[in-house]
């Protein structure tokens, strides 16, 4: 789960950030300092799932003004996954809808 989402938070931050022509945002880059793997570690292995979904809004909440918002198609999606993301209530629930939310900005990059 914390490869999933270290890689949610990855492929957010690239959308927000990453432009033409630039280096590319990497793991061990100074904007994912908060968004790396061993944090979400400490906090699955916490069971912080409040603080995981906080963590991953603000992420994809970064993605969705990139991409124009919910006024755009890839945005209206992009938010119906969060939303999907948002409901779960513990960490069983959070999987799927993680996987989910990892695939699709994976290839809307």
């Amino acid at each position: 789960m914390e490869q999933h989402l270290e890689t949610v938070a990855l492929f957010s931050l690239k959308l927000a950030y990453e432009s033409e022509g630039s280096s590319p945002i990497l793991r061990d880059d100074l904007v994912m300092g908060d968004y790396q793997r061993d944090v979400f570690e400490l906090l699955v292995r916490k069971e912080d799932v409040a603080a995981i979904k906080g963590k991953v809004a603000e992420c994809v909440g970064l993605a969705l003004e990139a991409i124009g918002g919910t006024g755009k198609p890839l945005g209206r999606e992009l938010d119906r996954l969060s939303v999907d993301f948002s409901a779960a209530l513990t960490l069983e629930q959070l999987d799927t809808p993680l996987v989910a939310l990892k695939d699709y900005l994976k290839d809307i990059q």
